[in-house]
């Protein structure tokens, strides 16, 4: 995607570990699908939107483990 880094084999290296590409209409909108995942999972957080010319809304991207599921631990 133009604008972001490619996925590196380390960001999906192991069973759980997930990239994730938001599309959305405005820049609190794909911060609110982070923040949800963020509140589930164990993420590395993207701290911009990128807006690809000739594509409407605005793209994230963000790194989950999906492995270490907040709130589980006893």
């Amino acid at each position: 995607m133009p604008g972001m880094k490619p996925i590196s084999e380390a960001h999906v290296a192991e069973p759980g570990l997930a990239v994730v590409d938001v599309a959305a209409c405005d820049d609190q909108t794909a911060f609110a699908v982070q923040e949800m995942l963020a509140g589930r999972w164990a993420t590395a957080p993207a701290d911009r939107t990128i807006r690809v010319p000739g594509e409407p809304g605005v793209r994230l991207r963000c790194y989950l483990d999906v492995r270490q599921e907040l709130g589980s631990q006893p």
